[in-house]
């Protein structure tokens, strides 16, 4: 990783933030399986230790099926503030290392390291350093992963989790890739995994077996994306003006909903959380878009876009309970509503996650 014509990408990500957070707050959570969310009926699994991960708890789980699975999970109500004031901790040590930081979310990173501000000769000392850094002014933990491009260093970072490093030279990368799942690959999610294995693509070699012309066909304008990833080939840069294209919120209710008034006031409070932070930061859209799930999980989403962005809560109010209304009366009860603005007329440059709700707030390591 020391030769200067190559890029030096490092993806940190911190190990079980919001569940690791809670554990170094509450001394009496330590070493036991935790989960950060609400264990009501209802409730999802926002984050789970690694003490809870063994016996296969992970965010996005119904509480009821991670009790299930296990019995002494302590479920610990989300505080996202600490999680966004340590967050803050964290950028601050990248900071000192490169301006290059693109932010994924609360607790991941991309960072190009290429010349760093500390004149260290390896992104592996410089990912050990920052990680060192994290540790001891957080008392948090974080792993990496280092290589010549984004697309690697995120699936390196998972290697040595938790709390480890694992770098990807350039000699190593396009073979490396071939031995992994397909369904690791960032872009490729459960619904294009399944697709894949029906047409014989397991693996990343499976994946480079296959024309570009077959990839067209079957993925269409992802096909050049599958192509080059396949042989380890990703030219994306470490961008920290990334703009963010959407702001959402959403919330599943602790009973399917029936009434227009219940409902349409839950619409209203998620209108409510997207218009704070679009006064926050300044961003205003022009197409708003509404979701809603049904009790059998069925979901429906709406969206109008208007020729100038939405100006006002009031504005945000009328159209999100327009939409919701072009779905009502319902026979079905609605389990979950939610509000997305997009469309940005002045987009914004901050990186951090949507708006959160404790019950589809989720966390990936």
């Amino acid at each position: 990783m020391a030769d200067a014509s190559e890029r030096k990408i490092i993806h940190i990500d911190m190990d079980a933030f919001f569940a690791s957070v809670e554990q170094r707050d509450d001394p009496s959570l330590r070493g036991k399986p935790v989960a950060v969310g609400h264990g009501a009926a209802r409730g999802v699994v926002a984050a789970a230790s690694y003490e809870a991960r063994k016996f296969g708890v992970r965010s996005a789980l119904p509480s009821v099926t991670a009790l299930r699975r296990c019995p002494e999970l302590i479920f610990v109500p989300p505080r996202f503030d600490v999680y966004k004031a340590v967050s803050r901790q964290i950028h601050a040590v990248f900071a000192d290392y490169t301006d290059l930081v693109q932010p994924l979310s609360l607790d991941e990173a991309y960072l190009d390291v290429t010349a760093n501000q500390r004149g260290l000769p390896t992104a592996w000392k410089t990912a050990k350093e920052i990680r060192g850094r994290i540790l001891e002014e957080t008392g948090l933990t974080a792993s990496a992963g280092i290589s010549y491009n984004k697309f690697l260093a995120k699936l390196a970072s998972d290697q040595r989790k938790p709390n480890g490093q694992f770098a990807v030279t350039p000699e190593m990368g396009a073979e490396w890739v071939e031995t992994l799942p397909v369904k690791r690959f960032h872009g490729v999610g459960p619904v294009t995994a399944a697709k894949m294995q029906k047409l014989g693509i397991e693996t990343g070699a499976d994946l480079r077996a296959k024309s570009m012309d077959f990839l067209q066909r079957h993925f269409g304008s992802s096909a050049e994306w599958y192509f080059r990833i396949a042989r380890g080939i990703d030219e994306r840069p470490v961008n920290p003006d990334r703009e963010r294209k959407s702001s959402g919120s959403e919330t599943t209710f602790d009973r399917d909903l029936l009434l227009d008034t219940e409902i349409e006031t839950g619409v209203i409070g998620q209108a409510d959380d997207v218009w704070a932070w679009c006064e926050r930061a300044q961003a205003f859209g022009r197409t708003v878009t509404l979701k809603v799930k049904y009790s059998d999980f069925q979901i429906v989403t709406r969206s109008r876009t208007s020729a100038s962005a939405i100006s006002g809560q009031e504005i945000l109010r009328r159209t999100s309970l327009e939409l919701v209304r072009s779905l009502l009366p319902t026979e079905k009860g609605i389990r979950l509503v939610g509000v997305t603005v997009s469309n940005f007329d002045r987009p914004t440059q901050e990186e951090t996650l949507p708006l959160f709700e404790t019950a589809t707030a989720q966390e990936t390591a």
